[in-house]
């Protein structure tokens, strides 16, 4: 496959917000590669130097100013730019390896069904291979007439994407900001009939930033499963993930504010409600099931004592 055809097929998303120094690093890796992808960058109203810079040191980018801190959506807006086929998402501090595209690229053709390939995240120097792509490896879906293990999820800035099923389904919801904002589209992707598959033949590098709020993050996805659970799934489950959804809210000391902020999000979620069918949550039990026996203890067998002459005789 031509470079020149290449380019015409696949595009890279990159989504940043005030680390510049990492999001040059990252452009430079994605322009040397040898698909020659069309670059955007959503910049999320960084107020850095980085707009001045990507337009200086990267003529051939095309930088998307979202105008404000949009979360996960910014990638929406950029995605919204792409003329191609196919379009890989990544971050300012991730990026594809050499040949990763193309592969994207040819199994998207071939695998009609396959809405969205989960790449294998390699991290730091040492490219350990993410814990996270392991449980995918392993996923109880099997992969059969599929490219690769089929999953109920992905990993947001590490996966390609059909294009035009990206803007069907409408991206991103801002109000989920970031924080397992990918699992509302993934529960879409998979009522829209399509696969989300795992694929090690595709790499992602992770140098992951230190510019990090654990604290914050994992409100935030507290927040965001049990508003995700009261657009799509059932209504136990629901209620099951706003307690725990409480719980780490007062865990932190932050249950008066985030908890009201969560019950705010009420009217809004069961305006836009749309529980999945039951083969999508045949599918997530399935995969849970799998997850609680692979982090099962291994059964210990106790010991049979020896068998001595005289207990042979018996």
């Amino acid at each position: 496959m031509e470079k020149k055809s290449l380019s015409r097929r696949i595009s890279v998303v990159v989504l940043t917000h005030n680390r510049a120094d990492e999001l040059v690093a990252t452009l430079e890796r994605l322009l040397a590669l040898p698909e020659n992808p069309p670059v955007f960058v959503a910049d999320n109203g960084s107020n850095d130097n980085t707009v001045a810079l990507v337009k200086t040191l990267f003529p051939t980018v095309c930088i998307i100013e979202c105008g404000a801190n949009l979360g996960a959506a910014g990638r929406n807006r950029a995605a919204a730019c792409v003329g191609t086929d196919y379009v890989a998402f990544c971050d300012d501090d991730t990026w594809w390896e050499p040949g990763s595209l193309e592969r994207a690229v040819q199994l998207l053709d071939a695998w009609p069904n396959v809405g969205v390939l989960s790449a294998r995240v390699v991290v730091g120097e040492d490219k350990v291979t993410d814990p996270t792509c392991s449980v995918m490896r392993a996923s109880p879906l099997g992969s059969d007439g599929l490219p690769g293990p089929a999953l109920i999820g992905y990993m947001a800035g590490a996966c390609v994407f059909r294009s035009s099923l990206f803007r069907q389904l409408g991206g991103y919801e801002p109000r989920l900001f970031i924080g397992g904002e990918e699992e509302l589209v993934a529960l879409d992707v998979l009522a829209s009939g399509h696969a989300i598959v795992y694929c090690d033949q595709l790499t992602v590098h992770h140098h992951p930033s230190p510019s990090r709020d654990s604290g914050l993050r994992r409100r935030t996805l507290a927040r965001n499963a049990a508003w995700i659970a009261w657009l799509r799934l059932p209504w136990p489950e629901a209620s099951r993930t706003t307690v725990q959804a409480l719980t780490t809210f007062s865990r932190e000391g932050t249950l008066a504010r985030d908890g009201l902020a969560l019950l705010r999000g009420f009217t809004w979620a069961l305006r836009r409600r749309k529980p999945v069918s039951h083969h999508v949550l045949n599918l997530r039990e399935r995969v849970r099931t799998g997850e609680r026996q692979l982090a099962a203890p291994a059964p210990t067998t106790r010991a049979k004592p020896a068998v001595g002459k005289a207990d042979a005789r018996t």
